[in-house]
């Protein structure tokens, strides 16, 4: 891996700690509004989710499921682990990373565009893996 390669997948790492520290948070019921407000925007107005019930979801309906778990989560605890960048294009990157909540984790892909706002999620696709997620 090159300094650039290497530059790249920390960068799209924080993007995705980042993005999923402002879910914790919002599911603990103690993220600002703000917070969500700022993870709203960084879902391009044509994102897509394919969950891993195998749903299709638009960008509205990730963000009212999302708004609508405030609070739900006192002790939510959101873990990535082993991000890797896939392949990249001008403008994009094509990522994976493994998300675990509460020992239930989901092996994830994502379509992020960089520009000059920060970064914008596209595309996520999850999918639920097995496993404890416990470490040895």
């Amino acid at each position: 891996m090159t300094g650039t390669d290497r530059d790249l997948t920390d960068a799209v790492r924080a993007e995705v700690v980042r993005h999923h520290q402002v879910i914790e948070q919002w599911l603990a019921g103690k993220a600002p509004r703000a917070a969500f407000d700022r993870f709203s925007a960084a879902h391009a107005p044509g994102f897509t989710m394919v969950a891993p019930d195998g749903r299709l979801l638009s960008r509205g309906d990730v963000l009212a499921e999302v708004e609508a778990a405030y609070g739900g989560r006192p002790d939510a605890r959101i873990e990535i682990r082993a991000v890797a960048v896939v392949t990249t294009a001008p403008g994009l990157v094509v990522a994976r990373y493994e998300e675990w909540q509460d020992d239930e984790g989901r092996l994830a892909t994502v379509v992020l565009q960089d520009g000059p706002a920060g970064w914008r999620w596209l595309h996520l696709h999850e999918t639920r893996r097995g496993g404890s997620g416990a470490r040895t």
